[in-house]
């Protein structure tokens, strides 16, 4: 598969590059700075130098042509503040599965949060985080041109992964590995058949390939 991955320096994007790459797929990175490129190639993935917070939809369309899926694994960051919540947590996701859909890039997962939900109250920039991701997943749920996947994992650490999860519609609060994390996305890019639903994931009991068997087609 090729597979291109929208916010391809970010901690989740690089071992999910590493993950794809080793098992064979052809995978590429959308980043903002050129000096980033040297950690993808590192992983294993080919870097693409495009800003999502003021590229076109054409632009972005010519780079995702010919892929086989799309990852929307772009995030403004915790030290950002509420613009850019708007610009990259919100209307990159929106830019980028416009051009999927422009580009006839059917399989389409995106990188959300538990407790996303445009209807979300509070002022606070965590607050405006979660409105803005929720409208994002809305947007992207409302594209009938895509096999989407929206995945809401719990609290991010950076503990090593153990490959074992708990992915469900509703899991519940709780933390879970960025490793594994990404070995769920790497699953789920592969498996068509969760499209349609939009997953919670924590730590838990299920290897990854299990958990995400045990939601296909559900």
């Amino acid at each position: 598969m090729r597979i291109v991955i929208a916010g391809g320096h970010g901690q989740i994007a690089l071992r999910l590059e590493r993950l794809l790459a080793a098992r064979g797929d052809e995978v590429a990175g959308i980043i903002r700075k050129a000096e980033q490129a040297d950690d993808l190639r590192e992983a294993g993935a080919e870097p693409v130098v495009l800003d999502l917070e003021s590229a076109s939809v054409d632009e972005v369309a010519e780079r995702l042509r010919g892929a086989d899926a799309a990852v929307f694994a772009a995030g403004a960051g915790p030290g950002s503040g509420v613009a850019r919540k708007d610009t990259v947590d919100k209307a990159a996701a929106v830019l980028f599965a416009d051009a999927a859909v422009q580009a006839s890039v059917r399989r389409f997962v995106i990188v959300s949060s538990m407790g996303a939900d445009p209807r979300h109250q509070g002022d606070e920039i965590f607050d405006v985080y979660l409105r803005a991701k929720g409208e994002a997943d809305a947007y992207v749920r409302g594209l009938h041109a895509l096999d989407w996947t929206v995945l809401r994992p719990g609290q991010l650490t950076n503990d090593a992964g153990t490959g074992l999860v708990r992915l469900e519609a509703r899991t519940g609060r709780g933390p879970i590995p960025r490793d594994d994390v990404a070995a769920v996305l790497a699953e789920l890019v592969d498996t068509s058949a969760t499209a349609g639903l939009t997953l919670e994931l924590i730590s838990g009991p299920t290897p990854v390939s299990v958990a995400v068997k045990s939601v296909a087609g559900n």
